[in-house]
């Protein structure tokens, strides 16, 4: 009877850890074990993201929508640009070293959003870009980037970005 038991313990805990899917973590995932606070925010910034960027690479027809996503009083920081505070000087420099040129990959899985009270959500991610001059097959660079977006009279804008390469 004892033998029975023990046996039939081993097979349900051999059942129980065999049905146990373990979870491969994503290796780009900035946060370990990251889960939204609010999924329905995280989906809307997840869609700005993907919006804002797929103007961004066809910023030759688009440039309309990608420049509308900026707020007015716009910070972009970056690395190794420095402090851009000009909505104007953006998109200029957006039209001249960007348009036709450079194409942003995101990282899949990479995004994290975080909800600012009384502002917005806070995007965490990394991705990379790819100067179309350069050859198709040129390693990428993974870059991480910080968007703060502030929700305008129910519209996102982005307010702040930091831009590490």
């Amino acid at each position: 009877m004892k033998k029975t038991i023990a046996i039939s313990f081993l097979l349900s805990a051999l059942l129980l850890l065999g049905s146990c899917k373990a979870s491969k973590p994503n290796g780009f995932q900035l946060t370990k074990n990251y889960q939204p606070d609010d999924l329905e925010l995280y989906q809307a910034i997840v869609k700005q993201d993907s919006v804002f960027f797929d103007a961004y690479n066809h910023c030759d027809t688009k440039f309309e929508i990608y420049a509308d996503f900026y707020a007015d009083d716009i910070e972009f920081y970056h690395d190794q640009g420095g402090l851009s505070d000009s909505k104007k000087d953006i998109l200029e420099g957006t039209k001249k070293n960007i348009c036709g040129k450079v194409t942003r990959t995101l990282v899949p899985g990479s995004i994290e959003v975080y909800p600012i009270k009384d502002y917005g959500a806070i995007e965490i991610g990394l991705h990379s870009f790819s100067n179309n001059t350069n050859p198709p097959n040129e390693p990428k660079k993974i870059s991480r980037f910080t968007i703060f977006w502030k929700l305008i009279n129910g519209q996102w804008k982005i307010a702040k970005v930091i831009s590490l390469h």
